[in-house]
């Protein structure tokens, strides 16, 4: 019965299709896989407002909510909306307090407008910019994990990333991270759990330890 199984909302990073979503695997008979996708912002919508216009296309009640990068960012801004059963991140932060320095610097000094115009033009630096200096050798593979070149969106989810100004963690979060991640250093990030080699992008390329260890992970208490 539909009441038995339960909904995992699977929401990608910055620019990214869900196809980052394509190998994760739960059992059948006790889950059920749903990718949300990027849509444009409007004008200057708050990460909150939009937020909000996301809840939309949450179609059940009591679910699972895993974000990736700046998609952990957005399900966080959800979970304040919506009542949620699991809330995790993967290769994200928690407030801005595990924000890289170069971020901290951005928000300072406002770089972050010069960048999108860039990125959309262009889609290796593109891809480079969302998922890390790690993907320069395989750059043609992860461009079809790429869905959203506009440069309004671009200029948008830059900007609520760099001055996300969440302070403190939300309560009964369950952040995973890889200790050689390049856009997020582990450095900066507490309580998580910590993925040997792995990088920002090893929701694709560990998707056997996720699909491993996220049944146990949504069902513990």
């Amino acid at each position: 019965m539909d009441e038995e199984i339960i909904h995992v909302y699977l929401m990608p990073g910055m620019a990214a299709s869900p196809i980052i979503f394509e190998y994760i695997k739960l059992p059948e008979n006790q889950f059920k896989i749903h990718w949300l996708e990027w849509v444009l912002p409007i004008n200057d919508e708050s990460i909150s407002d939009y937020a909000l216009r996301m809840i939309n296309n949450i179609k059940h009640e009591n679910i699972v909510l895993l974000g990736v990068s700046f998609g952990g960012v957005l399900v966080q801004e959800i979970s304040k909306h919506i009542h949620v059963r699991k809330l995790i991140i993967v290769s994200s932060v928690k407030s801005k307090h595990e924000l890289p320095k170069h971020m901290a610097l951005a928000k300072k000094t406002k770089a972050y407008t010069l960048v999108p115009t860039q990125l959309a033009s262009n889609i290796d630096l593109l891809a480079k910019y969302v998922f890390g200096s790690s993907i320069k050798k395989r750059i043609d593979l992860y461009k079809r994990y790429l869905s959203v070149n506009d440069s309004k969106y671009l200029s948008w989810a830059i900007k609520q990333m760099v001055c996300w100004n969440q302070n403190e963690n939300l309560s009964n979060i369950v952040h995973i991270h890889g200790d050689k991640d390049a856009v997020f250093p582990i450095k900066n990030i507490t309580n998580c759990i910590t993925i040997k080699n792995g990088t920002h992008i090893m929701i694709i390329n560990k998707y056997k330890w996720f699909n491993e260890n996220l049944p146990h992970i949504i069902l513990e208490n």
